[in-house]
């Protein structure tokens, strides 16, 4: 456990002077002044959930995945550009704790974004609503409900974390992380409708809004179970294999 300890503290040095942190302060930024502008266009006022629900919208089924790889490729790239893998493999350390590390804080940061975003978007459609009241978000704001939805999505998003992380890890080049985190989202935006879609990891968090209820269900569960089932495979595959 110490070694652990000291591996998470290692990796949060690393990540304070890379550009971890501006990544996931800009995706929130970005959709909340989306939503900002979105609602000052707007003609008529809508209900405070349905506004809510856009910004959740836009962060499940775009800016979610490619964050995501973004931010697996960044925290990658941080061992494989100075090729400092050879030199973490000869440390008195079970080469699954570096791994683990790496998967805990890029975790903990998803969950700051996903904070993130629900915050600047409230933050963004009151400030509108303040400036426009014609447009300003009518009724009660259920913030219970908003924490609970971008808490599912995050759960849900295990899955597609553990397999761009994988990616991004295994393989020194960030073109084949980068490729799979493009095209599963490219596939998720031009099919969102298909049946795969509720089992395609860049497509998962989208079911969460999905009206039907069961579908929902199962993109929770297959995210978060299945997520937590990759990222073990991937502790054991990284632990014992080079990485190319």
């Amino acid at each position: 456990m110490n070694t652990l300890a000291t591996a998470l503290l290692v990796e949060h040095r690393k990540l304070r002077r890379s550009l971890a942190l501006l990544l996931a302060a800009s995706v929130p930024l970005l959709i909340a002044v989306f939503l900002f502008f979105n609602l000052l266009r707007g003609h008529q006022a809508r209900p405070w959930q349905q506004d809510m629900q856009m910004g959740a919208a836009i962060w499940a089924f775009f800016m979610l995945p490619m964050g995501v790889t973004a931010l697996t490729v960044l925290v990658a790239q941080v061992e494989h550009v100075p090729r400092s893998w050879d030199h973490l493999r000869a440390l008195p350390v079970p080469r699954w704790h570096f791994f683990l590390a790496k998967a805990a804080w890029v975790l903990g940061i998803v969950a700051l974004m996903s904070a993130g975003v629900l915050a600047g978007s409230a933050a963004a459609l009151y400030l509108a609503g303040r400036i426009e009241p014609a447009v300003a978000p009518q009724g009660p704001l259920d913030m219970g409900y908003c924490v609970l939805l971008y808490g599912r999505m995050y759960l849900s998003a295990f899955l597609l974390v553990a397999v761009q992380l994988w990616l991004a890890l295994r393989y020194a080049s960030f073109v084949p992380a980068l490729a799979a985190g493009i095209g599963g989202t490219f596939f998720a935006v031009v099919a969102s409708s298909a049946k795969v879609g509720v089992v395609l990891p860049w497509q998962v968090p989208i079911n969460l809004l999905a009206s039907d209820p069961l579908r929902a269900r199962i993109a929770l569960l297959w995210g978060c179970l299945g997520g937590v089932a990759a990222l073990a495979l991937m502790l054991v595959h990284l632990a014992h294999r080079e990485v190319r």
